[in-house]
């Protein structure tokens, strides 16, 4: 039996046809996801429309059977359906007749039927526990009573774990024939794998050549080093992105009556497109053009069909008003949003019931630039009534208030906590507050903090009422597609805003290769989303080229035992907390807490060790991890609680989310239970449940039962003094890596080369500045300790001061809002999982103002979880690079004008990346 291949019935000529081929072997997206691999649903009544709850790990499900079934109940129902549709199965536990039932419903949310009462009790439990994904299709013409349907039942790809489900599909009678064929063709390509590496080595050794990768020695822009494009990836076809050339010849709009700065052309052509994209317009008659996924039949022009789905209406399609715009940092995302008001507001386009007023959510540090960016950039005649509307600046807004106003800037947390305020929000209407309007346009700058459609301000967002919805950021994609959703269903693109469609046409598909997935990801993509690089030659911001390099280095023999023993430690708290979550059948408590959280501590461990050996410390928790498995808490004694914080501290290097409202940490604590949350969060929990929601500990009051983090030393004070055989703390690999490399670039001091020294660690900043000052070098440092004032005289020294070559950096805060042009080179000392982060913070540094050329260092352990965590970046790159279709000046996607080669990899999972 050949593997499945979803088909689309056939359309006439003129009618647009996307049909499935084989899928691709390589995935591009199952990258394990550390950043948001086990999110969790808080229970909310609105969660997203998520019918079979899921998960991340259900993006990569395979396909395991196809079972032919039928709807039933169709007489009771006015649900349309068309042979070739795709219909949503959503599972209905309280029906008084059928706990089991099963509803069967189009992609408008109507209902069509019911599966029957047999099959429904086969699939339910598996719909329950999330161990199977049900996708189904219309397969013949819909009667009085039935319809002809087929499901197709995807499983997840861990072969441990499929071998479980493989026995009870079995035992169910379900269909299993995919997944037999495909662990066949698994098979296949690891013996024409292992057979291909055997004859490569043995080639290898025969030629005298040795099989490696890395470099012995440092030699700046030499052959020394790997030179690598991380945005290079191999070719795909080119058929539904926005491509450069389409790109430079899009119309341009007027420049704005009252707008003081003239745009760059690439400005007014971006304002055009917006404009455009304010007011669509469904597909002409006659027309073979999609908008928005909708297409015309050429057979009735009276017929909208809708692409992705195959779903067909002659309703006229509601479309969405807005889109994404995803430009590269500094090409003037902040006035593309003034001068598309300023436009908007000459051509007065608003609906009869729509205020004039424009809603921006923008992070707090950045809610005074929008305003200082207005009165920099409009005439004084023109100037824009502006409202701030957060914390103690809040002012009346209400439908009565609003038209004193031409913009309110706000933040997603004070709408966030406006929403769910008191508890659970309601749909009725509301007489005060952001939901009481409906806005001409709400703005989202950085519109990827609602990426995870589960946090709460993304929900939030998805709820305001406006004519227009538009989201800013330069990085649409962090982790995956599902970032994308979020996107989508902010914007509000009609059929495409259910996570069950959303995932069942792209995110599934794509994450195996299937070719039809991807023209459906880049249409997507093209039609709502405006991407422009730097680099782009009809730009022509005229930026120094870019290089980038790895440097790769080896362990010493001291560093590489250390490493050894924690790498095996990790791989056994693996396999247990596999066993952990097999054994697990309730779905009740979370199962495997302990053992997750043990594997992550020690993959962070790993990566630290590749830093510097202090780091990681003698005591690993062991005593508390064994005292919480026993008792599940642990008494807030001295001890205990320096313990606690050190958990804490691994959450928080981890980058979790609070597993209460879905977002990054605010104000952190952890109880005495070992979970740790927000305190807002955490402490409303409390006042009304008095337990842990994770465990369901009992936690009495919030100051006897959490500990707060540790405070943060601040960096110790330069010491110019200090040589290498003072009391300086060792040296280590990496350290000494990065000291060859700034004394490489000092070899010519006519260049005046200044570098920024990238670090997640402020402990790690703090071993190396004792080296740096022992070996001559002037520095300044940026972290999240240091004051506004202390903040801008280090800036000043990078700047001003020729003495001051370095600055030493905390990735997570010099990755946003600073201008580091001063310096003309950066090493990045370790690697986080989402490469945008690292992005963010090398465009600091080669950005509008930057004159000289600059080169990236990322330094990175040989044989180490360095190289897995590249891995991990290279096919989050490759997802980005697929969806905008992004091609360099070899044709090769993803790739700005940077030297370099390309390298192709892959992680499957964790025991991959401890491999």
């Amino acid at each position: 039996m050949a593997p499945h291949n979803r088909k689309r019935p056939a359309q006439d000529d003129d009618d647009v046809q996307i049909i499935s081929s084989q899928p691709s072997s390589r995935s591009l997206s199952n990258a394990i996801d550390l950043d948001d691999e086990f999110d969790t649903d808080d229970g909310l009544d609105d969660a997203p429309e998520a019918t079979q709850a899921y998960n991340s790990s259900s993006f990569s499900f395979e396909i395991y059977g196809i079972f032919p079934s039928k709807v039933v109940g169709c007489r009771y129902y006015n649900g349309l359906a068309t042979f070739g549709e795709m219909v949503v199965l959503k599972r209905e536990p309280q029906n008084q007749y059928d706990r089991n039932a099963i509803q069967v419903r189009n992609v408008q949310g109507n209902q069509i039927g019911h599966i029957p009462k047999q099959v429904a009790a086969k699939l339910a439990k598996y719909m329950d526990d999330k161990s199977l994904l049900i996708e189904a299709s219309i397969s013949g013409p819909k009667g009085e009573y039935d319809c002809p349907i087929e499901l197709r039942l995807y499983g997840t790809d861990d072969p441990r774990m499929r071998d479980q489900l493989k026995a009870k599909m079995q035992a169910d009678r379900l269909p299993i024939g995919h997944m037999k064929e495909r662990i066949k063709q698994q098979e296949k390509l690891d013996q024409e794998r292992k057979k291909a590496i055997g004859l490569a080595k043995k080639a290898a050794r025969s030629a005298g050549v040795s099989v490696g990768l890395g470099s012995s020695s440092l030699q700046v822009s030499s052959s020394g080093d790997e030179q690598f494009n991380p945005r290079n990836y191999e070719d795909m076809v080119d058929q539904f992105g926005i491509s450069e050339e389409k790109l430079a010849n899009m119309p341009k709009a007027d420049q704005p009556k009252g707008l003081l700065t003239k745009l760059h052309p690439f400005q007014l052509q971006g304002l055009q497109w917006m404009l455009d994209k304010e007011s669509p317009k469904l597909p002409a008659v006659d027309s073979k053009e999609i908008v928005q996924f909708w297409q015309r039949s050429s057979r009735d022009s009276s017929l909208f069909t809708h692409i992705a789905t195959n779903y067909t209406t002659r309703e006229s399609p509601r479309l969405a008003s807005g889109g994404v715009l995803a430009d590269d940092m500094g090409l003037g995302k902040t006035i593309s949003v003034i001068s598309l008001i300023l436009a908007d507001k000459a051509l007065g386009r608003k609906n009869a019931d729509v205020s004039g007023v424009t809603l921006i959510l923008a992070p707090v540090s950045v809610m005074s630039n929008w305003s200082s960016q207005m009165a920099k950039h409009i005439e004084k005649e023109h100037a824009l009534r502006i409202m701030f509307y957060h914390s103690t600046l809040k002012k009346p807004l209400n439908p009565q208030e609003i038209d004193n106003y031409d913009i309110v800037i706000s933040t997603y947390d004070t709408v966030s906590s406006e929403w769910w305020k008191p508890a659970k929000p309601k749909e009725a209407v509301r007489k005060d507050g952001v939901f009481s309007i409906n806005w001409r346009r709400v703005v989202l700058d950085e519109g990827h903090h609602i990426r995870n459609p589960v946090a709460k301000r993304t929900q939030a967002a998805w709820h305001i009422k406006a004519q227009s919805k538009w989201a800013l950021t330069g990085t649409p994609i962090v982790n995956n597609l599902k970032d994308l959703y979020s996107l989508a269903k902010f914007v509000d693109l009609s059929v495409m805003n259910s996570m069950d469609i959303f995932n069942n046409t792209i995110i599934r598909p794509v994450g195996k290769g299937d070719e039809a997935a991807v023209k459906l990801l880049k249409y997507l993509m093209g039609d709502l989303c405006l991407r422009r690089r730097k680099d782009m030659s009809f730009i022509d911001l005229k930026l120094p080229e870019l290089s980038e390099y790895i440097h790769r280095i080896k362990f010493s023999s001291h560093e590489q035992e250390i490493y050894d023993v924690l790498a095996e430690d990790a791989k056994g708290r693996l396999d247990m907390w596999v066993q952990e979550l097999q054994m697990n059948t309730t779905n009740k408590v979370p199962s495997g807490t302990n053992s997750y959280r043990g594997v992550l501590e020690i993959i962070l461990r790993m990566r630290q060790v590749c830093n510097h050996y202090k780091l990681v410390g003698t005591d690993r928790l062991g005593g508390i991890m064994a005292a919480l498995d026993a008792n599940g808490f642990v008494d807030l004694t001295p001890e205990n609680n320096l313990a606690l914080q050190q958990l804490l501290q691994l959450s928080i290097d981890s980058q979790e989310d609070c597993p209460v409202c879905l977002d990054s940490f605010k104000e952190p604590v952890i109880t005495k239970c070992a979970h740790v949350f927000c305190t807002p969060c955490i402490e409303r929990v409390i006042d009304t449940q008095h337990k842990c929601p994770m465990c369901r500990a009992e936690l009495d009051a919030l100051a006897s039962t959490t500990v707060k983090p540790m405070k943060e030393a601040p960096p110790p004070a330069p010491q110019p003094e200090l040589s290498l055989t003072d009391d300086a703390p060792p040296s280590s690999s990496k350290v000494d890596a990065i000291l060859a490399i700034l004394r490489a670039q000092q070899k010519d001091p006519a260049k005046g080369n200044k570098t920024i020294v990238f670090s997640q660690w402020t402990s790690f900043l703090d071993l190396l500045t004792p080296h740096l000052a022992a070996a001559g070098f002037g520095t300044a440092r940026i972290d999240g300790t240091m004051r506004a004032a202390d903040r801008d005289r280090a800036l000043d020294a990078l700047e001003t001061d020729p003495q001051c070559t370095v600055m030493l950096a905390s990735l997570a805060v010099a990755s946003v809002g600073l201008n580091l042009v001063a310096a003309n080179s950066v090493i990045l000392a370790d690697s986080w999982w989402a490469p945008a982060i690292e992005d963010q913070a090398v465009d600091r540094v080669h950005r509008l103002g930057q004159k000289r050329e600059c080169t990236v260092f990322r330094i990175v352990i040989e044989k180490s979880v360095e190289e897995k965590v590249l891995l991990i970046q290279e096919k989050k790159r490759k997802l980005v690079g697929v969806v905008f279709n992004e091609r360099d000046e070899d044709g090769e996607v993803g790739g700005r004008k940077r030297k370099g080669k390309r390298r192709v990899g892959g992680v499957e999972d964790l025991r991959t990346l401890l491999g």
